[in-house]
């Protein structure tokens, strides 16, 4: 009995198997989309990380995760110790330039005064020389006299012109060290404000990397900022989708946070270099209307609009055999030409009609 029973199951397996027919469709009008696939995050308008100018200590933090801030608030404060001793070094620096180039300075009283009677003293020579001019023309006195005034008088010119030389001379060092204290004191003030980090515009502090009393480095991001109320997308399109991009496509989005809703973007920029690690390009897209509520660097997986097509022949792209045919019957097969496609449908431009019976091939 059990070996009838075990023939019976058999038959009836083989008869099911026999019996069971091939699937069968029809192709279709429908409207197609043509759409590339990205994956990308959300992130602020203008987001951006801040890392100090400096390496050091965090002196002060004055913002937490959350808080609105102003353009040019302060935000982070490094300890400035050092700095604040080399303004100070600068400042005196300069004060004494000042004091040492202005007129009537100690150091440029000196030479004033030896250009004073320098001058006095070509005054009395010049005077001398011409009253012993006047006595050699009336006979009176002796050419060797006359050539000691003579010499006397121009040793004086020359030492006046020397007197001049020196004291220009040292005025022009002076100033130019008067300049050099100008400077070196800007360039202290300018450190002192490398210690103090501030924001770029008016945003939302999205998170605080860093707490007071760490040590922070100029590799290493204190905080993240950016537009709080406005949004962009950031996707990675493959090197081999990159050339059918173009800005203004249209974006369908989607977002885990936001399950089974579905939302409009346009591509609104492509940045124009490949990364080497991933072989993928960066393209922003902007919300045409925003999700009630967003927050940076949530993920999202995108379709980006190629073609739109209404009312174009369809079948099932499973049911495409070697990219250019369907099969009519188990064996037949009938070549057809092939359009638009998407991950489901495949548009049919000639070679069958809406009245063909088609097989799923095996």
């Amino acid at each position: 009995m059990k070996a009838i029973s075990r023939i019976v199951l058999f038959s009836i397996l083989i008869f099911s198997a026999c019996g069971k027919k091939a699937e069968q469709t029809k192709a279709k009008v429908s409207n197609l989309t043509e759409s590339v696939y990205a994956s990308g995050r959300i992130k602020a308008l203008d987001q951006y990380s801040i890392f100090p100018n400096v390496s050091g200590i965090i002196k002060k933090v004055y913002v937490e995760a959350g808080d609105s801030v102003g353009a040019n608030q302060v935000l982070v404060e490094m300890d400035d110790l050092t700095s604040e001793l080399s303004t100070e070094n600068a400042k005196l620096a300069l004060e004494l330039s000042q004091e040492n180039a202005k007129k009537g300075s100690e150091k440029l009283k000196e030479l004033e005064i030896g250009l004073k009677l320098s001058a006095d003293k070509l005054e009395l020579d010049a005077d001398l020389y011409k009253k012993q001019k006047s006595l050699w023309a009336q006979g009176v006195g002796s050419e060797s006299e006359l050539d000691q005034r003579k010499l006397a008088l121009d040793n004086s010119k020359s030492n006046v012109q020397t007197a001049k030389s020196k004291l220009q001379q040292l005025k022009t060092v002076l100033q130019n060290e008067l300049e050099r204290s100008r400077n070196n004191f800007k360039i202290s003030r300018k450190q002192k404000n490398d210690f103090v980090i501030k924001s770029l515009f008016k945003g939302r502090v999205f998170d605080v990397l860093k707490k007071e009393g760490e040590l922070a480095s100029t590799q290493t991001p204190l905080a993240i900022l950016g537009k709080g109320d406005q949004f962009l997308i950031e996707l990675e399109v493959d090197q081999t989708d990159i050339v059918r991009i173009k800005p203004g496509q249209k974006v369908y989005l989607g977002m885990d946070s936001y399950k089974g809703k579905v939302f409009e973007a346009k591509i609104s920029k492509i940045y124009p270099i490949m990364d080497e690690q991933s072989r993928t390009f960066k393209v922003e897209a902007k919300f045409i209307a925003l999700p009630p509520s967003l927050f940076p660097n949530l993920t999202a997986e995108a379709n980006i609009i190629i073609l739109e097509k209404k009312n174009a022949l369809t079948i099932p792209l499973s049911y495409l055999v070697e990219g250019k045919y369907v099969m009519l019957g188990k064996e037949e097969k009938r070549e057809v030409k092939p359009g638009l496609r998407d991950y489901q449908k495949v548009e049919i431009l000639s070679g069958i009609d809406s009245t063909t019976v088609l097989y799923k091939p095996k």
